[in-house]
């Protein structure tokens, strides 16, 4: 078993962590899994969330039943939760036609069409995006609060929020893939370049979360870049470039950045592993934060896999995160100190979870393992 989880969170690893074996890896990704499993239907565990978690098709359940297809490939167990949940849903997207949020879950109904449901289940996903074309949104990127102090905006009918990259492009990606109709990948890469031409600093190489962010400064005098939010682009780049071909002319565009953000990224990890909600703020005292975590976990052990990223220097701090994330699961098997539904750095506990965090610790705990198998044979 993975004897990091036994350590006091408060207890910073003071050396490199041994890598654990595949087994074990899984062991624990499993078991963060079956809690969230165990309480897909109660919600009393997180005071603090939006009303909008009951639904499945949301993106908060959605990040969940995504990376559930990475665990359900490994292990057979996993698949009926997932089969039954489309047709529960009867493989429907959200409601809004255009916000990002609601297109996720369809990556995981593009996934059961190829695991035993059949490709009749993806009717509803086409019909979906062939709206999406045909009245494609063309509004501008600035965030305006539709009223003032709140967190949505006339904008987010198209990316206007870091976020959406890991919501919407794979998911447009995999289904060109599936269709065979490229117009689903040209639409994805048109409007990915828009939202990082916007939004992303190229001087930090990070991303701001919307442009409400762009002119914010800490009390430090420091930009604020948002752990998860630079999480969410660098998951969304991971399943982007899973989806791409080989020889897509447009892959040396998205590997460049994704090493780029990389080789910022691995230099704001801190001493105890984690990354800080507010990603320039290194300093001793920020809280430990697992949701943005579990995401550059997953993009380094990805990356060094695919050949992307230099093993010597990210498989350390892969490492480090993996024990770090290890630390913050409860003796129960729940994932603490996720942050909250935010837009922006914000307070996170012990007890907070999500079911946003419980996935993007699956999409790291798989990736892992995969990178640990990899390094068994050698």
């Amino acid at each position: 078993m993975f004897l990091s989880l036994l350590a006091p969170i408060a207890v910073a690893a003071a050396a490199q962590p041994a890598a654990p074996r595949p087994a074990e890896i899984l062991a624990v990704t499993r078991r963060v899994a079956d809690w969230q499993l165990a309480h897909r239907t109660t919600f009393d565990h997180m005071p603090a969330a939006r009303a909008s978690v009951r639904n499945p098709r949301d993106w908060q359940q959605a990040t969940f039943w995504v990376a559930l297809t990475e665990l359900a490939s490994r292990d057979r167990r996993y698949r009926p939760y997932l089969l039954d949940l489309g047709r529960a849903e009867d493989w429907r997207l959200g409601k809004n036609p255009f916000h990002a949020d609601d297109q996720l879950i369809a990556q995981a109904w593009m996934w059961a069409a190829r695991n035993g449901a059949g490709k009749a289940v993806v009717t509803s996903t086409i019909a979906y995006f062939e709206n999406v074309l045909a009245k494609r949104p063309s509004g501008s990127l600035e965030f305006v609060p539709t009223r003032p102090g709140a967190g949505t905006s006339v904008c987010t009918d198209r990316w206007c929020w870091c976020d959406a990259i890991f919501m919407a492009p794979p998911t447009l990606l995999q289904l060109a893939n599936m269709t065979g109709d490229r117009r689903y990948a040209d639409f994805a890469h048109q409007e990915f370049r828009a939202t990082t031409d916007y939004l992303y600093d190229p001087s930090e190489r990070l991303y701001f979360r919307d442009s409400r962010f762009f002119d914010r400064r800490d009390d430090k005098g420091r930009k604020l870049f948002w752990s998860r939010g630079n999480g969410w682009v660098m998951g969304g780049l991971v399943r982007m470039l899973q989806a791409l071909p080989a020889r897509d002319p447009t892959r040396p565009y998205y590997e460049k950045l994704f090493r780029d953000m990389s080789a910022k990224l691995v230099t704001l990890q801190k001493a105890d592993g984690y990354w800080a909600p507010s990603l320039l703020d290194t300093d001793a005292g920020t809280p430990p934060e697992t949701s943005g975590t579990a995401f550059f976990v997953y993009a380094f052990a990805w990356g060094i896999q695919a050949g992307l990223l230099d093993a010597r220097t990210y498989e350390p701090a892969a490492w480090k995160g993996w024990a770090a994330l290890g630390r913050a699961v409860q003796p129960d098997g729940m994932l603490g100190w996720v942050q909250q539904v935010s837009d922006r750095p914000d307070a996170v506990a012990q007890k907070d979870t999500q079911y946003y965090g419980t996935g993007a610790f699956i999409l790291a705990g798989t990736a892992l393992a995969d990178l640990a198998g990899r390094r068994t044979r050698r």
